[in-house]
Order: structure tokens, then C-alpha cells, then sequence
């Protein structure tokens, strides 16, 4: 114990005789284990609130679109927009066809609305989305005052509304019950049946800024013809059947869609799975990001430390000489000096780990996700460091030990 406390003492006796080369070497690992750090953080944090947001939806729920959720660019892009958009009348359709084992909830939305009540309006930012009656027992959307839409509404294209909370704030400053009012949206007025329950920012955008309408009233009103493309959630609560219900809907929805035996579906089935392992690879090229810069990082002090290590070798050659000369073996002039380099780089680590935890910790809940410690990235982080100061310290501490005793003492 009492040689580990003295090479950690001559550790921060070679920092503070350097401190320029220091500052400047710890700084490199500090950002570079910051980087890598942060990114991992970050995106623990973003994946495990997008997971939280998805598993809402229901462990036996599908989605089924016109387009993939999450698309990553290439050739397969215009196949997706080529596609045929899935109608209110496909919608009905297939929800006849599997009402005895699944439900199905059909919607559409478009943002870039303006919402008015009286002489007060809002930002031309609101989200309109369209949904039928059973949207609020598939989806996570809960109702605070109020009621929900019936399956009346839908049928009679009633002019209804439930509003978000950020919409009530705009246009209703004063008011505490809402329920009753009219809205105009595009001209066209609603009442307000119902209040959604707040649910805050998720990656930085708001999720009260919208109002839900009839699914029937969007599409008469407001949607052109693109936006009548809805995204169909089917849910069922018997999990021995989900295997079978996926692919009796599958078949459904082809048949739906007027689809040959031998054509590929024009149509995106995605589970609650596949779309978290769809987002965990997108946000996977932001850990990449984050490591491979660190690493830049990370080599540019490796060498900054071998630097330092050698200058500091010099200056304590004299030092070495007496080491030797009263008895001090080769390998413990190695691990003294290894050891000195590994404390160095640790030292930058455990700065590097702590920014970059509480820094992705901080821009996770500015963006609306929860705050996560990945402990996985901590533990990678810290065995880099320590790689770094084994690999930076070898030839410094090899040098050292490879001095000669009698020409140690003469150095001046």
C-alpha cells in the first residue's frame, strides 16, 4: 500500500513539475473519453425512452403503413413512395375481416396547422391528426377531461375535438374548463369533447401540440390527397396467438389490398420489436460517431503522454541512477514508471467519465428522454484509459529501465 500511495505521489509530482504538458494531456484524454462517453449516455438514454414510449403501445400491437417508420436512404426509396396509400375504405375493410381475434385503430396526422378561438390563435405548428374510436384504447394517448371519440362520432363525421395541452394554453389562457368550446381549425369549426393527458417533449419536440379529430372528419376536411395515407395499429391481448394473428392479418391485408400470390407486399408490417431494433441501429451511427472521435482523441494523448513520460524520464535520470545503485531492480523501475502514466490517463478517464455522463445525462433531459447511466460505457471507458496509459507508458518506462546505474549518476 505504501508503494502504490508513493507512485501515485510521484504520479502528480510529474503533472505538477509539467503542468503545461499535463493540462494539455489530460485535456486530450478528457475529451476524447468525454466523446465516447457522452455518446453512449446519450443514446442509452434516447433508447431507452423511445423503448419506454414503444412498450406503451402494447408487448401484441403491430403497425401496419404505407411506408417504413425509420427508412436509412437508398434505391428501395421510390418502391416506398410509389406505393398505393392505405384508404379509410382498406381501413374498414380489414377491420371487418379481423374483428374476432384483433382490433384495429386507423389515423392519419399532418403538422403546420393553425388553431383559433375567438381573437386568440396559435403558432402554425399544431399537429392534426385524424383518429377513429379505438385509437385511445390502442395507442398511449389517455384522456384527462372529457371523453374520447365513439364510434358514432366516426360514423355521423362529427365535428369533435381533443385538444392537447399546449393548444389549450394558447387559445384559452383563462379558462380552466374547456370542455364545450369551439376551435377552428382551417376555417372549419370543432368542439372540444375532450382533453388529452400530458405526456411532455420527447427528442425535443412536444407531444401536447396537437389536436385529434374523427378520423372521418380529417379526411373530409383537411387532408389532400397524400394525407389520406393512415397508419393502421392492430392489437390483440392473446399472446399464445401473436405469431398467427401477425400473419392472418398479413394475409388479410394483401387480400385488402387486391395483392397477387406471386407480388410483394405494398405495405410495411412492423412490430414494436423491429421498430426498436430499427431505431437502436440509427442511433447506433451516433455511438459510432462519438467512440471513433474519442479514439482520435485518445491517440493524439497517447502520444502526449509517451512525450511527457520521456521528458520527465530525463529530468529524473540522476534520480534512476541512485535507484539502481542502492538495489532497485529493472522491473521495478518499469512498473514504477508504467504505473506513474496509468495514473495519468486514469486520472483524465474519470474526468472524461464524468462530463461526459452528467453532459449526456443533461442534453438527454433537455430533449425530453430520461436520465440514464450507461454502465456499460463507463466500464469501456475506464478500460481504455488504462490500455492508453500501459501503451503510453512502455517505452518511456522501458528507456528508464535500460539506463545505465554509472552513466544515471554522471547525468547532469
Amino acid at each position: 500500500m505504501e508503494k502504490l500511495l508513493d507512485i501515485i505521489y510521484q504520479a502528480f509530482d510529474s503533472i505538477r513539475t509539467q503542468k503545461l504538458r499535463a493540462f494539455f494531456t489530460l485535456l486530450s484524454i478528457t475529451i476524447g473519453v468525454f466523446a465516447i462517453t457522452f455518446s453512449g449516455s446519450l443514446v442509452n438514454s434516447i433508447d431507452n425512452t423511445v423503448n419506454n414510449q414503444i412498450e406503451s403501445l402494447g408487448r401484441y400491437s403491430f403497425f401496419i403503413t404505407r411506408m417504413p417508420a425509420i427508412q436509412m436512404g437508398g434505391h428501395d426509396w421510390w418502391k416506398y413512395r410509389n406505393r398505393p396509400v392505405i384508404t379509410f375504405r382498406q381501413y374498414l375493410d380489414l377491420q371487418e375481416r379481423v374483428q374476432d381475434y384483433a382490433v384495429v385503430s386507423g389515423s392519419a396526422k399532418s403538422g403546420g396547422f393553425k388553431i383559433k378561438s375567438g381573437n386568440l390563435e396559435t403558432d402554425p405548428d399544431v399537429i392534426v391528426a385524424g383518429a377513429d374510436h379505438n385509437y385511445f384504447t390502442i395507442s398511449d394517448a389517455e384522456i384527462l377531461d372529457g371523453r374520447p371519440f365513439l364510434q358514432s362520432d366516426i360514423e355521423y363525421n362529427n365535428d369533435f375535438a381533443v385538444v392537447g395541452r399546449d393548444v389549450i394554453v394558447k387559445i384559452f389562457p383563462k379558462d380552466e374548463n374547456v370542455i364545450g368550446k369551439n376551435i377552428k381549425i382551417n376555417n372549419k369549426s370543432f368542439t372540444i369533447i375532450g382533453t388529452l393527458k400530458p405526456k411532455g417533449a420527447l427528442l425535443g419536440q412536444s407531444q401536447d401540440n396537437v389536436v385529434l379529430i374523427p378520423i372521418s372528419s380529417y379526411l373530409t376536411y383537411l387532408s389532400s390527397e397524400w394525407e389520406q395515407d393512415l397508419t393502421l395499429i392492430v392489437r390483440t391481448d392473446d399472446p399464445i396467438s401473436f405469431s398467427y394473428i401477425l400473419d392472418e392479418t398479413i394475409g388479410q391485408m394483401r387480400i385488402v389490398r387486391n395483392l397477387k400470390p406471386w407480388q410483394e407486399n405494398n405495405f410495411e408490417v412492423q412490430t414494436n420489436e423491429s421498430l426498436s431494433d430499427q431505431f437502436s441501429s440509427l442511433t447506433g451511427y451516433l455511438t459510432y460517431f462519438g467512440v471513433f472521435s474519442g479514439l482520435i482523441a485518445l491517440i493524439a494523448a497517447g502520444v502526449g503522454i509517451a512525450n511527457i513520460m520521456l521528458i520527465t524520464i530525463k529530468e529524473r535520470t540522476r534520480e534512476i541512477g541512485i535507484r539502481k545503485a542502492v538495489g532497485a531492480k529493472k522491473r521495478w523501475i518499469l512498473v514504477q514508471f508504467i504505473s506513474e502514466t496509468i495514473v495519468l490517463t486514469m486520472l483524465g478517464g474519470l474526468m472524461g467519465i464524468i462530463l461526459g455522463v452528467f453532459g449526456g445525462g443533461l442534453l438527454g433531459i433537455a430533449l425530453g428522454t430520461s436520465f440514464s447511466i450507461s454502465t456499460k460505457w463507463v466500464l469501456i471507458s475506464l478500460i481504455i484509459s488504462l490500455i492508453l496509459g500501459l501503451l503510453s507508458g512502455v517505452l518511456p518506462a522501458m528507456r528508464a529501465a535500460s539506463l545505465d546505474p554509472v552513466e544515471a549518476l554522471r547525468y547532469e
